[in-house]
């Protein structure tokens, strides 16, 4: 439980523009999710979610809040692709389908930050970006 505050601290401690862009991810991937809960593709996106953060948990509870968290949405790698190809199942104007455009597009990008910040952890950025006190 202390890791999950202590992560969840540092999440909170972000800049600004960043804290924004989490605000956007968690509504497009905890609150789509729940809107849309009946379709699998909610189903899915809310696991990986839920599943990313445990594992960017485990990581901040070793390594702290280290670019290293990036590789925490490593369950988005295959869920982007996979979610496109649902789409041609959905109708034309359903709002799932902009939904899932929507996860689709936020994730992309939160993947290639993810990446630029793994790179810069495994080219020796090692310490931490923020300090969360006890």
């Amino acid at each position: 439980m202390k890791a999950v505050i202590g992560f969840t601290k540092g999440l909170m401690s972000m800049p600004m523009p960043w804290l924004a862009w989490l605000g956007l991810l968690v509504a497009v991937n905890v609150a789509g999710p729940i809107y849309f809960f009946e379709a699998l593709e909610a189903k899915v996106v809310l696991g990986a979610f839920l599943a990313s953060a445990a594992l960017m948990t485990a990581i901040f509870a070793t390594r702290g809040f280290v670019r290293l968290l990036g590789i925490g949405h490593i369950f988005w790698v295959p869920m982007v692709p996979w979610l496109w190809t649902r789409l041609d199942q959905i109708g034309p104007g359903d709002p799932l389908g902009y939904w899932i455009i929507a996860a689709m597009i936020m994730d992309s990008i939160s993947l290639i930050i993810d990446a630029i910040d793994v790179l810069r952890y495994l080219k020796g950025e090692r310490q931490p970006y923020i300090t969360v006190a006890n």
